[in-house]
């Protein structure tokens, strides 16, 4: 399975959320979340700075993409970031085996 890091924004409904009930357990809820689709959440964390939350999701690009459909269209996130895990050695190795192919355009 793929690695994907998620962030995203509480909207003022997100955050109202926690003020009616400061012990929810958002780990939790995405935890469900991405099970019901065979999916899995290994770590999900409070954040400080430009977005308010992060999640790792082992699972596929479409289970990712599914669960930031679902918190977005709720109204309580925004600002939903999907970035994949890569290896950049094999990356490399990619591009070097393609680098002699390359044509610069207007050449």
């Amino acid at each position: 399975m793929a690695k994907f890091y998620t962030l995203g924004c509480y909207t003022a409904k997100g955050l109202g959320g926690f003020v009616s009930n400061p012990s929810t357990d958002r780990k939790a809820a995405t935890s469900a979340l991405a099970a019901s689709v065979g999916a899995k959440v290994t770590q999900y964390s409070g954040l400080r700075g430009k977005y308010d939350f992060m999640a790792v999701i082992e699972g596929t690009f479409e289970q990712a993409a599914a669960a930031a459909m679902v918190a977005v269209s709720s109204g309580a996130v925004s600002d939903f970031t999907i970035l994949e895990d890569v290896n950049l050695n094999e990356i490399a190795k990619t591009a070097q085996k393609m680098a002699s192919s390359y044509k610069e355009p207007g050449k």
